[in-house]
């Protein structure tokens, strides 16, 4: 196949400029200090009621987002493959958006009582995200030849950092500045205003030069909901046959559970454990998306002198590094200089996994029911590592030991991509 124009390359990767803003503003920096912050009290502490019943204010985050993860991963296989059959991806990738956007601008009344209310719309954003990425990672192999999927994969991650880190600046300067005579969490609320309208905004660039997509049946003799089903069915009998693909999704299911829930706790962990300012955490925030750019471009490179599997087994070495160090880090400075590693590490690992799995899948028209697979993989094992991180915080009553237990979830993960690198010799030696 050939590569598509660089018009509908740039609108693909214009989506992770719209959508990363909320991985940045709402699930990393912005949204979580100001709900650990506004849900604390006099009287309670951090012990916060969540429809009767009291969690810390920081596990019940935890718990959020990742039932927000295993709803995503309940409905995107449904409908990805139903998205598959009847040729409407682009109108499943702008159903997601809207939602998240949407739930974005409602977080603006957010403001710490209302602790259900912020919940339920922490979860819809999430859900926006989570579900639309599934149908806007299926068309990298659609639009990109096997040869350049590393390079497009990353030009998406950097226009994601990129974007997200210009909003993140704006929202910085709201809160440092606050004009107009707005409060802090007035500021701060504005931010979850601006994310729901950046998203919604940039991504009709995407809608407008992403191709539609064909039908995978072109005579439905059956309901939406059994033909998708009978396309899961075809994916799955697929994949089972593919050694190499298999191991590394499995690899990918336990290593993903130590690299997301590290990005998403790092800022919560920061004020929690060394008490640092919100102002200061921000600037780290920023630093690691800027350097994450780097990283993403970085792997992609190094990636076709080595290849993929051998390059994303090293990056999960340095993610132990990374959780070691967090684990005894004490001071302010350790913080900043563990924030440029993991900024490395963390745009190459996420570029680096969808570019590999794209290049893993067979030539196939289904698309975006072999993209599921890859996002109900990351959606449940964020969940483990989200739940397992706020069940060990809440048992021990420190994030550190909730850090070092996610080195078992990178060892086994690395054991798992040497196991796909050993299949994908012995296969090449055959052939």
């Amino acid at each position: 196949m050939q590569t598509a124009s660089k018009k509908v390359i740039n609108g693909w990767a214009m989506y992770d400029w719209a959508n990363s803003v909320y991985n940045l503003v709402i699930t990393t920096t912005f949204f979580p200090i100001y709900f650990t912050s506004a849900t604390h009290s006099a009287e309670t502490g951090d012990n916060v009621s969540f429809f009767g019943k009291y969690f810390v204010n920081s596990a019940l985050y935890d718990y959020a987002m990742a039932a927000a993860f295993i709803l995503a991963a309940l409905l995107s296989p449904i409908l990805s493959s139903i998205a598959d059959t009847r040729g409407n991806k682009k109108r499943y990738l702008m159903l997601f958006t809207w939602l998240g956007g949407l739930s974005c601008i409602a977080l603006y009344n957010f403001r710490g009582g209302n602790v259900e209310y912020g919940i339920i719309f922490f979860i819809l954003a999430t859900l926006g995200y989570c579900g639309g990425l599934v149908f806007y990672n299926s068309y990298l192999p659609e639009l990109a030849a096997v040869e350049d999927r590393d390079r497009i994969s990353a030009k998406g991650f950097a226009m994601g950092y990129i974007g997200s880190v210009i909003l993140q600046l704006i929202g910085f300067v709201l809160v440092a500045v606050k004009p107009f005579g707005l409060s802090d969490g007035d500021a701060v609320r504005l931010t979850f205003l601006l994310t729901g309208i950046w998203w919604i905004g940039f991504a009709q660039i995407t809608f407008l030069r992403l191709p539609a997509s064909k039908g995978t049946i072109q005579e439905h003799k059956a309901g939406a909901l059994t033909e998708g089903f009978h396309e899961l069915k075809k994916v799955y009998a697929q994949v089972k046959t593919m050694p190499v693909l298999k191991n590394f999704l499995r690899g990918f299911f336990f290593y993903s559970m130590g690299v997301q829930t590290v990005m998403m706790a790092a800022t919560i962990f920061g004020s929690q454990e060394l008490h640092l300012p919100s102002t200061n955490l921000i600037v780290a925030v920023v630093a690691i998306q800027v350097v994450a750019i780097l990283g993403a471009w970085g792997m992609a490179k190094l990636s076709g002198k080595f290849g993929n599997l051998p390059v994303l087994m090293v990056v999960i070495v340095l993610w132990i590094g990374i959780c070691l160090a967090g684990y005894r880090m004490q001071t302010a400075n350790d913080f900043y200089m563990l924030a440029v590693a993991v900024g490395l590490v963390m745009g190459g690992v996420q570029s680096l996994s969808r570019s590999t799995y794209a290049k893993l899948m067979p030539e196939t028209e289904d698309t975006t029911s072999f993209f599921s697979y890859y996002d109900v993989v990351e959606k449940l094992s964020i969940t483990v590592g989200l739940t397992t991180f706020g069940y060990i915080h809440e048992l021990t009553g420190s994030m550190r030991n909730s850090v070092l237990a996610l080195i078992v979830f990178f060892v086994i993960g690395l054991i798992w991509l040497l196991s796909a690198q050993k299949k994908q010799k012995s296969l090449a030696a055959q052939s």
